[in-house]
This record gives C-alpha cells, structure tokens and sequence, in this order.
C-alpha cells in the first residue's frame, strides 16, 4: 500500500519556511545537492530539472500534495505546474480556480483524498507542504524525511499547526552532509 511521507526541510527550531514564506535561508551544500538529485530528484521542480539538466526517473514518489501556501511561490514566477513530472494536488479554500488541467485543487476533505490515493496502485505521496495542511494530515502520515539545516529562523512557518495531539514516530535512518545538515527518515511508531 502506499504511504503518506512528509518530506519536508526544516531549521533546527522547527520552521520550513520564514514568516513570509522564505525559504532560501538554508545551506545546501555541494554534496547535499547531489545527493538531493540523486536520492530524491522527484523533489526537485521541474524548472529546476531543465536548468541542471537533470532527467532522472522518481524514486520515491509519484504524487505530490501541497497547500496553497507551499504552491504560490511557483505561480509568483508564473509557474502553474511546478512538479509536472508528479500527479499533482494543491489544497486550498482560497484560490478560486487552478487553469492547469495537470493541477487538481481540492477544496475541502484532504485526508478523504489520501485515503482513497493509498488505495490507488502506484509510488507513494510526497505531501511537500505547507504546515497547516500537514497538521491536518497528522493522522494519515506514515513516514517523515526530514531535513534538518543548520540554521536558527526563530520565526516563520512551523513544520506541524494544528491541535495538540502527540503522535508517536520512529527515527529509522540518519543522513549528515558537511556542513550539519541531516536527514532522518521516522516511521510510525505502532
């Protein structure tokens, strides 16, 4: 069956991105960019692919689901299918119509949406943001990839809002790059 994986980067207080949504305040060093294209090259916009000329097969994921939050960004630079290579979801209240037919803008219900892609045959769901909607999707979350930056942002976007509700996980697996970043996969604890 396929899980629900949060892969997200985050600063070492918790923050994906800063109050205004800023988010190129992270270090990515030379060897944590290969390993991101190597690893995870689904992650990656599809902009960003061309422009490393990267044209490499997903891995992990072959769905993303993001916020209106994590997908404005793209539509800034005008941009309206950042993840082309991924079957895409933005969830959102707020924006009144997505005119990409590869973008699916769902209004309410999201954990009803993952429930029935878990069904589906195929890779697992990237949810890519923001920390709301991963609040929300709290209980269907399987695994978490998080990567965490040497930096303090001491304010911003937190990984997680939504209602107190401590959910138990299981680091399984940690990565470090030279300059203090790692990554660590949890699996929920059971």
């Amino acid at each position: 069956m396929r899980k629900l994986v949060y892969y997200v980067g985050m600063s070492i207080d918790g923050y994906i991105a800063g109050p205004s949504g800023e988010f190129d305040f992270y270090p990515i060093p030379n060897d944590l960019g290969a390993w991101l294209a190597s690893e995870y090259p689904e992650t990656l916009p599809t902009h960003i692919r061309s422009q490393i000329a990267l044209d490499a097969p997903n891995k992990h994921f072959d769905t993303v689901i993001m916020g209106k939050s994590t997908y404005q960004p793209a539509l800034d630079v005008g941009i309206t299918s950042p993840y082309a290579h991924l079957k895409q979801y933005v969830v959102s209240t707020t924006i009144p119509t997505i005119d990409d037919p590869s973008v699916e803008l769902v209004r309410d219900n999201p954990a009803e949406l993952v429930r029935e892609l878990k069904k589906q045959e195929g890779s697992d769901v990237w949810l890519c943001g923001g920390g709301t909607l991963a609040g929300s999707l709290l209980p269907e979350l399987d695994e978490l990839v998080i990567k965490t930056y040497p930096v303090i942002a001491g304010a911003g976007i937190s990984a997680i809002t939504g209602a107190f509700q401590p959910t138990l996980f299981t680091p399984t697996q940690t990565q470090s790059f030279s300059n203090g970043t790692s990554v660590t996969w949890y699996g929920r604890a059971t």
